[in-house]
């Protein structure tokens, strides 16, 4: 089993990571910082669910400390590193954008040095699917160009696509980002719309509907985001022999380097989301119909056909199932 450091570790994915990763057998050195981006009280509540775990090493530092990464390097003799911590959201990025340069862009290039100088097997790294940004055809494929972002935040994700390719090629690292799609499910992040439309529900409270509900997503339940995660962790990116520099192809190189879309192939428009909600929470919801926000993408639809080729997966859980499982999930905690 493997050494293996999990940035983000009392994040919303990288928790339920480690624990996969422990319940198999794995060492997990996880790193995060505990910042006030949302309430860190649920942050602890995650990290306490690993604390006290055979195998498990709790290291809170942020990935910006560039000393605090290199002694976590030096320290822990690693195999694998995966980088979730990031600074999220696309409305924060709005408002906050040094934010994400310090956390995902110079961040980012501390593991990609620790990976590099300490002989890291395999890095597998949080892209987003915001990269596709200005695309309009569906679904989204990993071969397409994604060169038109459409907030910071989707451009520091597709700059740490750039900057892991150049390690692969310079440095032989191999290196693979996965670009997730509307991740949610029980610990999920309070600024995500299934938790944010949950609480106002619950509270009686109006919910923002953006673009007067004209929305469609790939909600993607946070148990295959995590399955996948770990088989792609596990599937050490090669180069791609038959890459050409004439036409080339933007997920693979003949560097050991790859990009992945996990999403759940099945896109939901918002207002069945929502409709899905209500009839979990057993309550109507009070919608304001607002237009669309800047920054934000009307639609969002993985194709996953390279993923369920390279290592046999393919997200599947439903949005009914999903948002079950999140509002049993979200009473209980909130004593609601």
């Amino acid at each position: 089993m493997a050494r293996i450091l999990v940035t983000g570790a009392a994040g919303f994915i990288g928790s339920h990571l480690s624990l996969k990763l422990l319940d198999r057998g794995d060492t997990v050195i996880g790193l995060d910082n505990l910042n006030n981006y949302y309430d860190p009280q649920l942050k602890r509540d995650r990290l306490a669910r690993l604390t006290g775990r055979q195998g498990f090493t709790y290291v809170e530092a942020s990935l910006e400390d560039r000393p605090a990464i290199e002694t976590v390097f030096a320290d822990h003799k690693l195999d694998k590193v995966v980088n979730l911590a990031a600074q999220a959201g696309v409305r924060y990025s709005l408002t906050n954008p040094h934010a994400y340069i310090d956390s995902n862009l110079v961040g980012f290039l501390h593991i990609l040095e620790g990976c590099r100088h300490n002989g890291i097997r395999h890095l597998v790294y949080a892209s987003s699917s915001s990269v596709y940004g200005a695309n309009t055809a569906m679904p989204f494929s990993i071969h397409d160009n994604v060169d038109h972002p459409l907030s910071l935040y989707a451009a520091t994700k597709k700059a740490n696509e750039l900057m892991a390719h150049t390690y692969s090629h310079l440095y032989r690292l191999p290196t693979t980002g996965l670009r997730f799609f509307t991740v949610y499910g029980p610990w999920g992040r309070p600024d995500m719309a299934a938790f944010i439309f949950t609480k106002k529900i619950l509270e009686g409270e109006p919910i923002d509907v953006f673009n007067e509900g004209n929305m469609m997503r790939d909600f993607t339940y946070v148990d295959d985001i995590v399955e996948g995660v770990v088989r792609v962790t596990d599937n050490v990116a090669a180069e791609n022999p038959d890459w050409s520099g004439d036409s080339p192809d933007p997920a693979t190189s003949k560097a050991p380097y790859r990009v992945y879309n996990i999403g759940n192939n099945a896109p939901v428009k918002l207002m069945h989301m929502i409709e899905t909600l209500e009839n979990c929470i057993g309550k109507k919801a009070e919608k304001r119909m607002l237009p669309m926000q800047a920054g934000d993408v009307p639609a969002t639809f993985a194709d996953v056909d390279d993923l369920a080729k390279d290592v046999g997966f393919r997200p599947a859980t439903s949005i009914e199932d999903g948002l079950s499982r999140f509002v049993t999930w979200y009473r209980g905690y909130y004593g609601v």
